[in-house]
Parts: structure tokens; sequence; C-alpha cells
């Protein structure tokens, strides 16, 4: 009988991890700092992330993918060691993956299939899921967006934001939702429409000037008259709010891997600064003040890693959906507030040199903000959390 607790990696996983973590030191690492300053997205290496195979990690041998090779523990590791050392990098892999490859591998056609997986699976190609609205985030009913047939095909307009991966050089499409219909009692039909980035009609507009993430790529979206085949309809029609909600599910234990990166960067930081930086006669780490906030960050790094991994041990396993988005949103929530406070840290045991741009701590502080945001905000996880212990939280 094995002696191996659910939540602790095999040794497969842990040898893939240091397959990547190799790659991310070598590819990455080196250069995350110029791409941050410039804003500069590196197609090249996405594409190498590609012929590493980390795209298809959940995808059938089929269309290139990791076939029985792989599992969302294995995505898992692969975001937490790519956003180690790069956040931006970490969430291209997390998005393309988890809201471009994952919706169309579950809801589409084997015609969709076909045309679409391929090129995304080997990572030369990137899709997006426009899903936020200017004024529907959280609250995706009250998408603007509407999409309509005419003549055999979808004719879209509206506008999205904060898409990742939407206007990169390599991006082949979005999947967006849309109205397209009421249902009884005026509750808008949503449905997913996948839209080719070279549809008429539908622009990438300029790429965002964010706080942090520089070096991913994020653009607001229009889409005026732009008409696609009727047969780009991703999943049932009116079951678009549905299918969202069980991308998010899945993305929100990614975005806890994720954090989970950010929190290893800031203790391996700390760590090293503390037993190097001399005050007084000694390192700074011979103190109390700084030893206990050190001490602080791989409390948070276990408790965030084991909440993680058991949600996706869960996914692997095919836990009960309820069990699964519970466990999902608890891992969120708390490895992603985490993160934000694991930075804070960081840069106070840096000291003035952690509010200098030349250290990697002041970059992983710009880029752990979102991670309470994005898939979910922090107040949404507690309101999934309070719903799922049978609370009439509304």
């Amino acid at each position: 009988m094995s002696t191996q607790s659910p939540y602790e990696l095999s040794r497969e996983h842990e040898e893939f991890r240091r397959t990547v973590r190799a790659f991310a030191e070598a590819e990455i690492a080196p250069h995350a700092a110029q791409w941050d300053r410039e804003h500069h997205f590196p197609v090249d290496v996405v594409q190498k992330m590609g012929a590493l195979g980390l795209f298809g990690l959940t995808a059938p041998e089929e269309y290139g993918g990791a076939g029985e090779d792989g599992d969302f523990t294995s995505l898992c590791v692969a975001i937490e060691e790519i956003g180690r050392v790069d956040q931006s990098m970490g969430i291209t892999l997390e998005a393309a993956v988890g809201l471009g490859i994952n919706p169309i591998l579950t809801y589409g056609t084997d015609e969709q299939k076909q045309t679409w997986l391929p090129d995304l699976v080997a990572g030369e190609r990137l899709a997006g899921f426009g899903l936020t609205e200017p004024g529907a985030g959280s609250d995706a009913g009250a998408t603007r967006t509407k999409a309509v047939v005419e003549n055999g095909e979808w004719v879209v307009n509206g506008a999205k934001q904060f898409i990742t991966n939407s206007g990169s050089d390599i991006t082949s499409l979005v999947t967006v939702t849309a109205r397209t219909g009421e249902r009884e009692g005026g509750r808008p039909e949503i449905s997913t429409i996948m839209v080719p980035s070279d549809t008429p009609g539908f622009t990438a507009e300029k790429a965002y000037d964010k706080l942090g993430w520089h070096a991913s790529d994020t653009h607001p979206l229009t889409f005026v008259d732009a008409r696609v085949p009727e047969a780009n309809l991703l999943g049932e029609r009116g079951r678009g709010y549905a299918q969202f909600l069980a991308t998010l599910d899945d993305g929100r234990v990614a975005i806890a891997a994720l954090a989970v990166g950010c929190i290893q960067a800031c203790l391996d930081m700390s760590l090293e600064y503390a037993g190097e930086r001399q005050t007084f006669g000694g390192p700074i780490g011979r103190k109390q003040g700084v030893a206990f906030q050190v001490a602080d960050l791989e409390v948070m790094l276990h408790a965030s890693r084991l909440l993680t991994y058991k949600a996706a041990a869960m996914k692997d396993g095919g836990a009960p959906m309820k069990e699964f988005k519970q466990a999902a949103a608890v891992a969120k929530l708390y490895a992603t507030e985490s993160a934000v406070t694991a930075t804070r840290i960081a840069t106070q045991v840096f000291g003035g040199y952690g509010f200098m741009e030349e250290y990697p701590v002041a970059r992983f502080y710009r880029d752990a903000k979102v991670l309470e945001i994005g898939e979910g905000t922090s107040e949404v996880q507690r309101m999934l959390i309070g719903r799922g212990l049978g609370l009439p939280v509304e």
C-alpha cells in the first residue's frame, strides 16, 4: 500500500518540476527584467514553452498534447515554476491553456477541435477568452455584447476589456461571451462564440499600460458587425454562462499555482538577501524582526501550496463538482492574498533596495496585486465559499 499523501506530488511530477525550472531559469529569468521594462511580449520564448510541451499538458495526444502523460496537476506545476521567475510568462501559460485551449477542448465539436487545437497545443498560436466588459466583470449576467444570426452567420457587436493573449502576433482567435437572446423573465441568454483574430470588424485595441504583468499581452477588444460562421458557436447555445463558470473553477486553481510561484520567489529572494546583507556586524537574518518575517513566508508557502495541489488532485481525481468548486475558491483566495502579503514582506526585508526596480522584488510586488482580482476577485471567492457552506450569500 502506498504511503504517499494524496496531496504530495509524485516522483514524476517532481521530475517534471525540475525540467520546467531548468527551462525557466535558462530561458526566462535572465530576460524578465528587460521584458518588464520594455513591455515586451516574447513570442519566441512562448513558442519555446510550446516546444517543451507546456501548452499541451491537459490535451489528448491526437491534438499534439501529453495525453495520459499529463494532467491538471502538471499544468499547475508548470505555472508555478514559470511564475517563480516571471509572473508575466506564468499568466501567459495559465491563460493560454485555461482560457484559450480548455474551453475548446471541453465544449468544441470535433471539427472545431481539429481546426484550432493543434496549433494552440503546440504553442505556435494563442487564444483568448473574452468575458469581462466595461460594465460586466464578476456580474457576467450584465454582458452587453450581442450576437445575432443573419444568413448563416453570427454578427457580433460589443466590447471586452482586460483580455489576456488577445492581441499578440500569434493570437489566432478569441472566444467571447455574448447575449444571443432572452429567456423567460427577461434574463439574458448567454452563448460563447469563437471569433478568429483576422475577422473584419474585430479589433484588438492598443495594449494596456498596466501596473504589473508588463510582459503579458492584454488588450481591450471591440466588435463592430464582426461576422463569423454560425458553426463558430462553442458548446450549446444559451449555455455560455455555465461554461464560463466551469472554466473559471479550473482557472482559480491555476491562478493559485501562479501565486505559489510568487511566494516561493519572495522566500528565495528574502533568504538570500537576509543572509548576505550586513548591519551592526552581522547578517540581518540574525535579527528576530527579519527572521520572523521570513518564517511567515515559509508558512504561507506551505499552506498555499497544499491548498493548491489538493484542489488540483481533486480535479484530476474526478471529485464531485461541488467539493472541487469549494476547494478551488479556498485555494485561490488564500494563495493570492498570501502572495500579495509575501511581496510586501519581501520588499520590507530588502528595505530601500526593495523599492528599486533593479531588484526583482519590486517587479513581483507590482505583479502580485492582480492575483486578487483576475479570474474572480477575493470578494467573489468569499461569496462562493460562504455559499458552499450553506449560507444564503447574495
